[in-house]
């Protein structure tokens, strides 16, 4: 469960490091979000020499999070950190890689991008 002021980390190579969530999009008064949904983040710490800005404000992606997820066949998935991609306005993912496992239910919320550059898709 991720709601305003969680920090996350970027799992992808755009340049970020961590994000700070500001706003769950399409939650509407539920405040929290979850695995596939799209927040707006502020940069909190970025690599040397990205593109990207310290305080910039950015849409990403979850594509990981410590609560558990509960698929209907009954598995109960958990991670060890939140994670975030960075994405555009249009939703294609800013970085050309992708760290770590992500999440089957990403290619369901038409993410299918990001779940194809993924190493391990769970």
């Amino acid at each position: 469960m991720i709601q305003s002021q969680t920090y996350l980390n970027v799992a992808d190579n755009s340049g970020a490091r961590k994000l700070m969530c500001i706003r769950i999009l399409g939650a509407g008064n539920r405040g929290y979000g979850h695995i596939g949904n799209v927040i707006i983040a502020v940069i909190k710490e970025v690599a040397p020499n990205s593109t990207l800005e310290k305080s910039e404000v950015i849409r990403a992606v979850i594509v990981r999070t410590r609560k558990q997820l509960k698929r209907d066949c009954g598995i109960i998935i958990r991670y060890d950190d939140n994670a975030a991609v960075v994405i555009d306005q249009k939703g294609n993912p800013k970085g050309s890689r992708i760290f770590g496992p992500i999440a089957e239910e990403l290619r369901q919320v038409n993410f299918t991008k990001i779940v194809s550059l993924a190493p391990e898709v769970l």
